[in-house]
């Protein structure tokens, strides 16, 4: 069983898309079998995977696959996975700008908010095609910045959220949001979504940096939190088109990486052995 995490805020410029791609190296470096899937307009993922040219390309993309599904020229969600040195990719493109207008024309009420579901699921575990998705150990989805369709889709999807954060007083009010709409989410589509965690990026050695830290530790007293300091070899493996561990220069910060991914693993088996 494919274990799906939402790596989603909708505040911006808080680590979002690094969080998500280290979290997916940290996975594929523990042995998992990974596929990352970029439903963020700006494509920041899969420019940061080395995927520039699938980000233009002319050939069908995963636009295609949310905005067409259940017609007569949907395309297979299996057709759009590339792969990267760690992981499998499905990048994002520049036409999912216009996704969430084209789904608002096309699709009635309820079910624009199933496509990335319905995506996933044609293709998946319990689907006899010749499909790779049900042999993922984990589908890692970078959302928008934003709490607009793409966002529900992913939550809807996924039923697992990561939180990246910044430590600075703006990341309270978007919290708070952001856990209020998710509250609206599952009291309309009668399900749950898990917070599995928040992690902490770019921390700073200061007063209001702790003083952040204590909210979130009052906060979140339930959930993980992991701090993720600000290191050059984080902004080179990007640069490089890789995680850190696939980035030959070393950083305090694998540790870090790794101990969400030991996390994830466990709530994994966890869930399986309950289902």
């Amino acid at each position: 069983m494919t274990f799906r995490i939402a790596v989603a805020n909708e505040k911006g410029g808080v680590g979002k898309t690094t969080t998500a791609i280290n979290v997916a190296g940290a996975l594929a470096a523990a042995g998992c079998e990974v596929l990352f899937v970029d439903l963020d307009a700006q494509g920041n993922g899969t420019v940061g995977l080395g995927l520039e040219a699938q980000y233009t390309t002319e050939e069908r993309s995963l636009y295609d696959a949310l905005t067409e599904i259940n017609t007569s020229s949907a395309i297979s969600i299996d057709d759009l996975i590339y792969e990267h040195t760690e992981f499998d990719v499905i990048p994002s493109h520049i036409d999912m700008f216009n996704a969430e207008a084209d789904l608002q024309t096309a699709m009635r009420g309820r079910e624009r908010l199933w496509m990335l579901f319905e995506a996933l699921e044609e293709y998946g575990d319990d689907m006899n095609t010749n499909t790779n998705i049900g042999d993922y150990d984990f589908i890692i989805v970078d959302a928008p910045p934003s709490l607009g369709m793409l966002t529900d889709n992913a939550l809807l999807a996924c039923r697992n959220i990561l939180i990246p954060a910044l430590a600075e007083a703006s990341s309270q009010h978007a919290l708070n949001i952001l856990f209020d709409h998710i509250e609206t989410i599952e009291a309309g589509y009668g399900i749950g979504i898990d917070p599995i965690g928040v992690v902490l990026n770019r921390i700073e050695v200061d007063g209001e940096a702790n003083r952040l830290r204590s909210w979130f530790d009052s906060e979140f007293a339930s959930l993980p939190l992991w701090e993720i300091r600000n290191r050059v070899a984080l902004k080179r493996a990007w640069a490089n088109s890789v995680s850190v561990f696939e980035h030959t220069e070393t950083t305090d910060m694998d540790e870090r990486f790794e101990k969400i991914a030991e996390h994830l693993i466990s709530k994994a088996e966890l869930e399986r052995t309950t289902i």
